[in-house]
C-alpha cells in the first residue's frame, strides 16, 4: 500500500524509509533495500534505530522533525548495521502527512554523491568537447578543400613528372585529414532507434575483430541469453563496441613476446571476453531503472596508464602511437545517446570496460 501512495520512491536512485509515529518502518523503496542490506518484509513494522548500532542521532532527529513538522537535513551521518561496515550518509528527514507514515528519511551514501558529480561532470565536459571539435571541423573543412583544388591544378601544370609526387603528398594528406573531420562530425546525426538483440551487436563486432587479427587474437563469449531487446541503434552500438574491442585487440597484440611469432597461437594473453548480463536497480545519471543491460568488453592486457583514465574519453587524446584518440569519444557519445553510462577499470593484466543501458 505505501508504494501506492507513493509511487515514485521505488525510482528514487536515493535510499527512502517510511516511518510512522513510533519510528516503525513502513515501507522501503529498492535502493534502501539495496543500501542497508535488508527486505521490507524483515524489516516491516520494526523501529528503524534497531536496525543499526549507532542511531542514537538519527533518532534525535526524527523526534524533532516529528515535533516541530520541519525538515531536518544531515550531512556525513553515520550508520553501521550489526556485522557490517559503517555507511556515510547523507539524509533528509521531511514530514508527511498520511494516514499511515509520518516521516519520509531519504539516504544517500557519500560515494554515490561523488561518483553521480562524475558522471554529470563527465557529461557536461563530453557536450562542449563535442561542439568544440565539431565548430572545428566545419572551419577546417573550407580552406582544405580549397588547398586540395589548388594542389590538384598546380600538379597539371607542372611539367617535370617527378615533382608530382609533392603535390600527390598535399592532396592525399588533404584527403586524410577530410575523412578525419567527417569522422569528428559524424556522431552528430541522431540514433536510428529499433528493437535489437545486443548479443547480435557482439557477433557482428567478433566478426570483424577476428577478421582483423586473425591470428593473434581470441574472443570468449559469456552471454545472458534471457535478457530482452534493447531499443537502439545498431550502427551506432557496433561501432561503439568496436572502437573498445579494437583497442584491447591492439594492446594485446603490442605486448605479445616477440618470440611467440604471429603464427605460434594464441595464449592467454590474446584472449578478449565478451560478457552481458542483466542489472536490476541500475542508477544512471541520477536516474533509477528497474532493470538494464550491462555489457564488459574484458583483456588481460597491459593495462591503462593512470595518469590516462581520466582523459581517455576526451577527443585527440591517445595513449597509442598513431592514434586518433577518437575511438573512445565516439564509444562514449554513441552510449550517451542510448541513456547508457560508460566506464573503464584497468590496471595491469586486466582492463574492463563496462557499458550499461536502460532496458525498458
Amino acid at each position: 500500500m505505501p508504494a501506492k501512495l507513493f509511487p515514485g520512491l521505488d525510482l528514487l536512485a536515493s535510499a527512502a524509509i517510511l516511518v510512522d509515529e513510533q519510528l516503525q518502518i513502513v515501507y522501503a523503496n529498492p535502493s534502501a533495500e539495496n543500501l542497508f542490506a535488508f527486505s521490507l518484509k524483515n524489516v516491516a513494522s520494526q523501529p528503524l534505530v534497531q536496525l543499526f548500532s549507532d542511531a542514537g542521532g538519527l533518532e534525535a532527529s526524527m523526534q524533532h522533525v516529528l515535533v516541530n513538522h520541519w525538515s531536518y537535513t544531515g550531512q556525513d551521518l553515520a550508520l553501521t548495521r550489526p556485522g557490517g561496515a559503517s555507511l556515510h550518509l547523507d539524509c533528509l528527514v521531511t514530514p508527511v502527512e498520511n494516514a499511515i507514515a509520518r516521516l519520509l528519511l531519504e539516504f544517500r551514501p557519500m560515494d554515490q554523491q561523488l561518483k553521480f558529480a562524475r558522471e554529470e561532470r563527465q557529461i557536461d565536459q563530453q557536450q562542449a568537447n563535442r561542439e568544440l571539435i565539431r565548430n572545428l571541423a566545419h572551419e577546417i573543412k573550407n580552406p582544405l578543400g580549397g588547398l586540395r583544388g589548388s594542389a590538384q591544378l598546380l600538379e597539371r601544370e607542372l611539367e617535370r613528372p617527378e615533382l608530382r609526387e609533392y603535390t600527390q603528398v598535399i592532396i592525399k594528406e588533404a584527403d586524410r585529414l577530410q575523412a578525419l573531420m567527417d569522422r569528428l562530425l559524424a556522431p552528430h546525426r541522431p540514433p536510428h532507434v529499433a528493437p535489437l538483440n545486443i548479443h547480435e551487436v557482439l557477433e557482428r563486432v567478433r566478426s570483424l575483430i577476428l577478421a582483423e587479427f586473425p591470428a593473434d587474437i581470441r574472443i570468449e563469449r559469456d552471454y545472458d541469453a534471457s535478457l530482452p531487446e534493447l531499443r537502439g541503434d545498431k550502427e551506432q552500438l557496433i561501432q561503439a563496441v568496436l572502437n573498445i574491442a579494437r583497442n584491447a585487440a591492439q594492446a594485446l597484440v603490442g605486448c605479445r613476446s616477440p618470440l611467440s611469432g604471429a603464427g605460434a597461437g594464441v595464449g592467454n594473453e590474446g584472449v578478449i571476453q565478451f560478457r552481458t548480463r542483466a542489472v536490476r536497480q541500475a542508477t544512471l545519471t541520477r536516474q533509477r531503472y528497474k532493470l538494464a543491460l550491462e555489457l564488459q568488453v574484458i583483456d588481460g592486457g597491459p593495462g591503462i596508464p593512470a595518469n590516462m583514465l581520466e582523459r581517455m574519453f576526451y577527443p585527440l587524446v591517445s595513449g597509442r602511437e598513431g592514434g586518433s584518440g577518437l575511438g573512445l569519444t565516439l564509444s562514449q557519445t554513441f552510449v550517451q545517446y542510448h541513456h547508457g553510462l560508460i566506464e573503464c577499470d584497468s590496471r595491469p593484466g586486466r582492463t574492463c570496460f563496462k557499458i550499461v543501458f536502460p532496458l525498458a
